[in-house]
């Protein structure tokens, strides 16, 4: 199953759906290669002394973090209350007096209002960064998505099919140009190529397939359909930045990303996205300790991910990445991540999965899905015993 969006001939179609804001729609937007390179920018914008203290979520992923680091600055971990919001209330006052900026994520494509967390920005006088990685369409309780930072960041690649790109935007801050490296004719034509060979992949591109079938087994040689999981990634510091691929944050997106994002119906992206998260809440909401999370209307968003709470997660969790299943979790917490009284960040990174609900899911890789993972959810002694074949 494709674990991104894919592009193919059903990317160009339109579908109804209800027209929502976007990051794109604010005043100030300049395109970067990816989110944590429109994070990297901010904070660079925002000219902090080198120390500074930066406020991040205990429930995160590694390339909200390395920017950070890459600028020479401190990151101060905050805890996170049972709606995905930061705990204010645990954030001391030396850690507040200390703080120049705080990045604060509307998680898995479900945003919610930012009001509180705004005014206390401003009684402190801390620049606060809406990081919309999982939300790129959205209404984020009174305001649109990206309206209640003094920046926001997105992932382009998160939503579209295109092989990189990310955003960062304001609605009150002028986002001078920037100096940006273009990438070279190389790079452009490794994006065409990648693009469509993933479509070829997946049978997206009906006319063209037999044809680059042809051409994509010449030029990458006999592949098992099978793929074998990929090694487990480290999580000392050093891995942890080289993940990240930082190296690239100066570099402008690919030609092919900006046409791609231009060009495509956002209609499709917002409607299939709303009927995968609908379906997998018809199938497993009964079992899910995060429904009221889950379940309180995406009516106004474009979701991400179907968040899954697991108590025998590391079970669960490795069983469906073994069977190719379009899943993850945010298990590898940047080294020092403290733990925090009443956090449900540090809870989150190691129970919840989150189940990909993007537009090239269909209804039976949803079916697929939910139904491995309720067999999972047995104790191991009353598993079928042929649980890895599709029922």
């Amino acid at each position: 199953m494709p674990k991104g969006p894919v592009f193919g001939w059903a990317a160009l179609r339109h579908l109804p759906a209800p027209t929502l804001p976007s990051v794109e729609d604010l005043p100030q937007l300049r395109f970067t290669t990816s989110g944590r390179a429109a994070i990297y920018q901010a904070l660079q914008l925002l000219k902090l002394p080198a120390g500074s203290a930066v406020l991040l979520p205990t429930y995160h992923c590694p390339t909200m973090v390395a920017p950070v680091l890459m600028l020479g600055l401190r990151p101060v971990y905050f805890g996170l209350n049972a709606e995905g919001l930061p705990d204010l209330a645990g954030i001391s006052h030396d850690e507040a007096t200390e703080a120049g900026a705080m990045l604060v994520s509307h998680y898995f494509g479900l945003p919610r209002s930012l009001a509180a967390v705004r005014d206390w920005c401003d009684q402190q006088g801390i620049a606060l960064i809406e990081d919309c990685a999982h939300s790129y369409f959205g209404q984020a309780g009174e305001r649109p998505i990206g309206r209640w930072g003094d920046y926001a960041t997105a992932s382009v690649s998160k939503f579209f099919p295109v092989p990189e790109a990310g955003v960062l935007a304001s609605a009150t801050r002028p986002l001078p140009d920037s100096a940006l490296r273009p990438q070279g004719a190389k790079a452009q034509l490794k994006a065409w190529v990648d693009v469509l060979e993933i479509g070829t992949r997946h049978g997206r591109l009906a006319g063209l397939q037999a044809l680059l079938a042809i051409f994509f087994r010449l030029k990458s040689g006999p592949v098992s359909r099978r793929v074998a999981p990929a090694p487990a990634a480290g999580t000392s510091a050093e891995d942890l930045m080289l993940g990240c691929d930082m190296g690239r944050i100066a570099a402008k997106p690919l030609a092919l990303s900006m046409l791609l994002r231009e060009h495509l119906p956002r209609d499709r992206i917002i409607a299939l996205r709303q009927r995968n998260f609908a379906l997998y809440e018809q199938m497993l909401g009964e079992h899910n300790a995060m429904r009221d999370f889950a379940a309180q209307g995406i009516a106004d968003c474009a979701p991400y991910v179907y968040p899954f709470w697991v108590e025998d997660a590391d079970r669960v969790y490795h069983a469906l990445r073994e069977r190719g299943l379009p899943v993850f979790r945010w298990d590898r917490l940047w080294p020092g991540t403290p733990k925090l009284p009443q956090d449900h960040g540090r809870r989150w990174s190691h129970h919840l999965l989150q189940l990909l609900c993007h537009q090239d899911l269909d209804d039976n890789d949803i079916q697929q899905t939910a139904r491995q993972l309720l067999s999972l959810l047995q104790p191991p002694q009353e598993q079928p015993q042929q649980e890895s074949s599709p029922p």
